[in-house]
């Protein structure tokens, strides 16, 4: 029995040394600069970017390959951000038209329960389970459309988020204003 363990001892101190050996000499050292972008970013994984998610976005930042203007959720202060931390101009957005914001709203009469949009949304914004109702929780959604294409009874539709005091944003005047002195 004494020698069973001492062999068992033994096996275990020779794997645990390859493995210790194999975890320094095979180590994979990520970008630095990708990490950082992807701190910044939101991680809200909506791919309005035109990436599968933040990580990809942000790795293609590092690589020079994407613009910075690109993240949706994380606004123009995300943008700020990012043109601080890598010394680049900043870009605005896009156009300078104000889009509020939407919300998913699921017609609850029409759902099935299928939960393929709870599976398709990055931010998990839609409760329910399978063959039960589903409904979103605002306060999460993005609006990042993810969940409509998946929806096989289209009873996902987006809405303006309703004003209420919290987020309610003055309009300013469409012409400009005069000065007098």
């Amino acid at each position: 029995m004494l020698a069973a363990l001492l062999i068992m001892t033994g096996i275990a101190l020779v794997l645990g040394s390859a493995l210790g050996y194999a975890a320094v000499y095979f180590r994979v050292e990520g970008n630095p600069l990708a990490e950082q972008i992807d701190a910044i970013l939101p991680q809200t994984q909506c791919a309005q970017c035109g990436y599968p998610g933040c990580k990809p976005y942000a790795e293609a930042i590092a690589n020079g390959e994407a613009e910075i203007n690109l993240c949706t959720p994380g606004g123009d202060d995300g943008v700020r951000k990012l043109a601080e931390m890598l010394g680049r101009e900043f870009k605005p957005r896009g156009a300078p038209v104000e889009k509020l914001k939407t919300v998913a709203i699921i017609d609850e009469q029409g759902c099935i329960g299928c939960t393929l949009c709870i599976q398709a949304c990055p931010v998990d914004a839609i409760i329910g389970s399978t063959r039960q109702m589903h409904t979103v929780v605002s306060r999460y959604c993005t609006g990042c459309e993810l969940c409509l294409p998946p929806c096989p009874v289209d009873c996902i539709n987006l809405m303006e988020e309703p004003h209420t005091p919290q987020n309610w944003r003055w309009k300013y005047p469409a012409r400009g204003l005069r000065v007098v002195a």
